[in-house]
């Protein structure tokens, strides 16, 4: 046949990188290439310079930049991090590399430990708020975070990062690749290792992070309009805690120490029909976690290890209907088991714990443009799980472009759902008669250029309402519940169950601006994060760890000789470390210094200093803070 180009168009997130080069198109909002203007959805991307520009090495500490998103953190980096969106719970976050969505089944909700995600290969960061299911299924309620990695542009490439400094950092993080007439390919791996400070906020002693990355893709075009596409990432990260040491019990410096093994892979063959007006996409991926804690002073040194798997089959398909109008529908089936179990001296082999689930989806979503400068978008998702059974839901969205897309005007509405995890179901504590945490969710907003496009300003309002959250409930608080008991006698601590509700509402402001050398990025979001649980105790609390005002500015001088220097500042208000309100977690602000300067060709040189002013308020009650930190490195590519 006759030689093909490569890649096959794509449908969906796998084939990203094809808008790596294309300013103002993104993939998320509808899992096919879309122009920025009309996606009605809040969304922010980050491309490959402003990744390096950040000269982030942890993907949270780039995220935290971008309106709607705030962290908190188990101590240094590698403690266990969770990251929320518009005040959502960290678990419900849906994160995607390359079109794979990653997730730890046997995490008690479900979700992803932020800690072990890096920039690395990242060619583009796409940041979608709000709930987002329809196309992106269980646990898109806050929103969805989609990592698009690098793909070459020529025959033979490769590039080389490292970088040294404070707390005996370093890092170094290198790929090499190459494109072809039919061949895409490219090998990446990168190495981190930090001293960190202690986990614990008055401990002496430093507690490291150490994480490993390898990943590799190819893609070869069978014939024309078919492409055979095959990934893979693995992943180990090796992180020191602090934990409670008998006989006193008492949070204090230990040995104890966490690991954490993740294995993705990918393989899809895409064929484009039609003329290419109907792109398809079948896929298979797995997903491997395991983790384990170590404590190496005690006679059984692992107290805890988990094992999940999660296996998804799709298919994918994309279909101009018209010039105008496109269409994305496609078939899912995700199964997911764990296996845990917690050694003690008692029982230093006990029998694991498993469980297993299965959960079929259908999807559609209509795109187009209804008239000039209005985009429309309808979609509908139904979902089968094995345990909770059916549940539909929807989203519609439109985006109006009155003048050629100097002034947006973007309103949306989008249901959201998280099925009950494993762990929720299944365990000690599960509850079979779990329903799925529902939201819906609103926003509207507006964005403007002025100065002929030298300057954009943008407002957006959220709102977010939550449903059968699912919390835990202790035994000890109700008496006689039938819940609490145990087939065969006994009483459980607690068990898992429906009983929280949560309302989440704000405002989001964005400028960008540009005269001469100089580049000004601001953003400001106002939260406010409740518990409405009828008949609860803290029924109109601010929810933990949700502060209700953070900002983050940024001024850039771009030097004559190619060089940068940025000064940052990003603040975040008080908020409560507990549902009660009691604990309060201080404001904080840090300020930044970064720089970039030429060496030769393709070889640049940076540094920063990191909070400058050496605030280490914590951003978790009782664990400790990095302070005051500078780095230097150098990059190259070739």
């Amino acid at each position: 046949g006759a030689a093909a180009a490569l890649p096959a168009r794509t449908p969906d997130a796998a084939g990203a990188e094809a808008a790596n080069a294309l300013r103002g198109v993104v993939v998320t909002a509808s899992r096919a290439l879309s122009a920025q203007t009309g996606v009605a959805q809040a969304i922010t991307v980050l491309d490959r310079a402003e990744i390096e520009a950040s000269q982030a090495i942890l993907l949270p500490d780039l995220l935290i930049r971008t309106p709607g998103v705030t962290l908190s953190r188990n101590g240094g980096p590698g403690g266990v991090t969770a990251l929320r969106i518009r005040g959502a719970e960290s678990d419900q976050t849906v994160v995607v590399i390359d079109g794979v969505k990653l997730t730890d089944a046997a995490a008690p909700g479900g979700g992803y430990n932020f800690a072990n995600l890096l920039t690395g290969d990242a060619a583009r960061v796409e940041v979608l708020r709000g709930a987002q299911s329809t196309l992106w299924g269980s646990q898109a309620i806050g929103g969805v975070i989609h990592v698009v990695s690098t793909a070459p542009t020529q025959t033979l490439q490769g590039d080389l990062t490292a970088e040294t400094g404070s707390d005996r950092t370093a890092y170094v993080r290198g790929g090499l690749g190459g494109r072809t007439e039919r061949l895409l390919w490219r090998l990446g791996a990168g190495y981190y290792t930090t001293d960190g400070v202690s986990a614990y906020e008055r401990g002496v002693e430093d507690d490291g992070f150490q994480h490993t990355l390898v990943n590799g893709r190819l893609e070869y075009a069978l014939a024309e309009g078919v492409a055979l596409d095959l990934r893979g990432t693995w992943s180990y990260g090796r992180v020191q805690v602090d934990g409670f040491p008998a006989p006193a019990f008492s949070f204090a410096d230990t040995a104890e120490y966490g690991v954490t093994d993740e294995l993705i892979g990918y393989a899809g063959l895409k064929v484009d029909l039609l003329d290419g007006r109907l792109r398809n996409r079948l896929a298979v991926s797995r997903t491997e976690v395991e983790r384990e804690s170590l404590n190496p002073l005690r006679a059984v040194s692992t107290t805890f290890r988990s094992e999940a798997e999660t296996d998804r089959y799709e298919y994918q398909g994309a279909f101009a209907i018209t010039e105008a109008w496109q269409a994305v529908f496609g078939l899912e089936r995700e199964e997911t088991a764990i296996a845990t179990a917690s050694p003690s001296t008692f029982a230093p082999n006990p029998v694991p714990q498993t469980a297993a689930a299965r959960l079929d989806s259908a999807y559609l979503q209509l795109q187009g443009e209804a008239w000039p400068g209005l985009s429309l978008t309808a979609g509908l998702r139904g979902d089968d799980h094995q345990t909770f059974g059916g549940k539909a839901l929807g989203q519609l969205a439109l985006a109006w472009t009155p003048n050629a897309g100097a002034t947006v005007l973007r309103a949306s509405f989008g249901q959201g759902f998280k099925a009950p995890s494993l762990y929720q179901l299944y365990s000690e504590y599960g509850n079979l008669g779990l329903e799925p945490e529902e939201a819906d969710a609103w926003d509207v907003g507006v964005s403007q250029q002025l100065l002929d496009g030298a300057a954009t300003v943008s407002a957006t309002w959220f709102q977010r309402e939550t449903t059968n959250q699912i919390d835990y409930v202790s035994c000890f608080s109700v008496p006689g519940d039938p819940l609490c008991g145990i087939p065969g006698g006994g009483t459980r601590f607690g068990y898992y169950a429906n009983v929280a509700r949560t309302q989440a509402h704000g405002v989001e402001l964005e400028g960008e601006a540009r005269t001469g050398p100089f580049r000004f990025q601001a953003n400001y979001t106002w939260t406010d994060a409740r518990n409405e649980a009828a008949g609860s105790p803290n029924r109109g609390n601010q929810l933990a760890r949700r502060p209700e005002h953070q900002g983050y500015l940024a001024a850039t001088w771009q030097v004559a000789a190619g060089g940068s220097a940025t000064l940052a500042v990003r603040h975040l208000g008080a908020a409560f470390d507990n549902a009660a309100n009691t604990s309060r977690l201080q404001a904080r602000t840090l300020v930044d210094l970064r720089a970039a300067w030429p060496l030769a060709e393709g070889v640049e040189g940076f540094g920063r200093v990191e909070n400058l002013f050496d605030d280490r308020a914590p951003s978790t009650a009782g664990y400790g803070e990095v302070g005051r930190a500078a780095f230097v490195g150098v990059r190259a590519r070739f």
